[in-house]
């Protein structure tokens, strides 16, 4: 977590370019959502350090940031993170896959360090 501050961090430790893919052939007001969850799902590889859910493992538990629009920062939408964490320890899931961490922990960081990306990705403006 110390070394993954920034999406340009993630991509560093991955040892990828920062560069955001061309997203301008998707409708405009879903561009900004797009971008936020490439920057996301590459966020949540560098954080899990090669982990990855075995979706067939009732046992493993799964990991997810958790917000909502009540607690919020920031006054002009209320979304904020909740504070706590969901945890899946099955195999169904309500909440994406591509996003789950290894531990409570990593969660709980990326859902505070991340916040604006996910309001991107998760809060149509």
């Amino acid at each position: 977590m110390n070394k993954i501050k920034t999406f340009e961090d993630a991509c560093i430790a991955l040892g990828i370019s920062a560069a955001i893919p061309d997203f301008s052939n998707t409708p405009e007001k879903h561009q900004k959502a797009f971008i936020a969850h490439y920057q996301l799902v590459i966020i949540n590889q560098a954080l899990n350090e090669g982990w990855e859910p075995n979706w067939g493992d009732w046992s493993e538990y799964k990991y997810y940031a958790w917000f909502d629009f009540e607690k919020g920062s920031d006054k002009s939408s209320g979304f904020g993170f909740s504070y706590g964490v969901w945890t899946l320890s099955s195999a169904t899931t309500d909440v994406g896959s591509r996003l789950c961490y290894k531990s409570s922990e990593l969660a709980k960081y990326a859902g505070q360090q991340f916040l604006e990306l996910y309001k991107d990705y998760f809060v149509i403006a």
